[in-house]
């Protein structure tokens, strides 16, 4: 599958590795990581644009799948995040459809080891849904990938109705990833050290993504969608509270009827499990709920060491809820048997 590429560190000759076996109190896990990017190359063409190794190599297979053995990854949900919500409706077809094609003969490839999320051109709502439909019904794919705004728009803008209302229909998950603050990054205030437009400005659009659902009634309106938000639901899970606080502070700034208080709507949404540390995560299974939290490893960057031990790791967490974050909730989301 030489077409959908993969960039990671290391070369393509070392020997296949035998695959580790999560066990949980001698129960063995089936695995799932919900987080690992890919790329089409012939749909980046399209928009003038090649893959970005980012100082990492382009893989072989064998590479890929050596590394999801190391680190005890069975099964893995590729998702590409986009770059394409300013392009024409015809360019936007086409495009979608190689990338779908692409994810859907890899995954028939190894459908053991790969799932993947939809690509769909938000930007254009009703194709939007159709790619969707297409996505699930022809291809196999079990959801979409968005990102955290299209070409400046909220994801809870009504133009995007048409799409929550497709991803509610069909019951798949939707995640969501973000890509950046362009508003900010406009100007000086994420310049400097710290690659803050990454470090701040990613988890910050997500934060934002999920604040303008939850107000602005997308979830009150589309109550049965599955939605999972990158890098641990950003900053919102762990001060959601201010959001409820603010309904009765400043309640002449809110407009319609919220059927629930904010912090009830965060824990209707999945997050993954990239917080980094045994007490962010327990912090995360405490306000959003354990069963809302799915692993995910931000594949091929290099955010988490293991993700698998991040969650074994973490004391506060019981068996079932370390299975569950492990690959169980995931399973049920994306339709996996067991």
């Amino acid at each position: 599958m030489s077409d959908v590429v993969f960039t990671i560190c290391g070369g393509s000759d070392a020997p296949r590795t035998r695959r580790r076996e999560v066990v949980v109190n001698g129960r063995r896990v089936k695995t799932v990581d919900i987080h690992a990017h890919c790329a089409v190359p012939e749909a980046n063409a399209m928009m003038g644009l090649e893959v970005e190794a980012q100082g990492l190599l382009q893989s072989r297979m064998e590479d890929r799948l050596r590394a999801m053995d190391e680190q005890g990854i069975d099964v893995e949900a590729l998702s590409i995040n986009p770059y394409w919500y300013r392009a024409e409706r015809d360019v936007a077809a086409k495009l979608i459809q190689l990338q779908n094609e692409k994810l859907a003969e890899l995954c028939a490839a190894h459908p053991d080891r790969f799932v993947a999320f939809a690509t769909v051109a938000l930007q254009h709502p009703d194709l939007a849904a159709q790619q969707l439909q297409d996505a699930v019904k022809k291809y196999g794919l079990r959801g979409a990938g968005t990102g955290g705004s299209v070409a400046g728009l909220e994801l809870s803008d009504p133009k995007f109705h048409p799409f929550w209302a497709k991803a509610e229909a069909l019951g798949v998950l939707v995640f969501i990833h973000p890509q950046g603050t362009p508003e900010l990054e406009a100007t000086s205030r994420l310049g400097g050290n710290g690659l803050l437009t990454n470090t701040i400005g990613n988890p910050l659009e997500t934060t934002i993504a999920l604040s303008h659902l939850i107000f602005e009634g997308t979830l009150d309106r589309f109550p049965g969608l599955k939605i999972c938000a990158a890098h641990g639901g950003g900053y919102l899970p762990s001060y959601a509270a201010r959001s409820d606080a603010v309904m009765q502070t400043f309640p002449q700034r809110m407009t319609g009827t919220m059927k629930q208080r904010p912090t009830e709507y965060v824990r209707q949404l999945y997050y993954d499990s990239i917080v980094f540390t045994p007490e962010a995560l327990r912090h995360l299974a405490a306000e959003a709920g354990p069963g809302q939290i799915v692993m995910g490893t931000d594949y091929p960057f290099p955010w988490t060491s293991t993700s698998v031990d991040h969650i074994l790791g973490t004391p506060e967490l019981s068996d079932a809820e370390k299975i569950a974050m492990l690959g169980g909730t995931a399973a049920k989301l994306l339709g996996l048997t067991s």
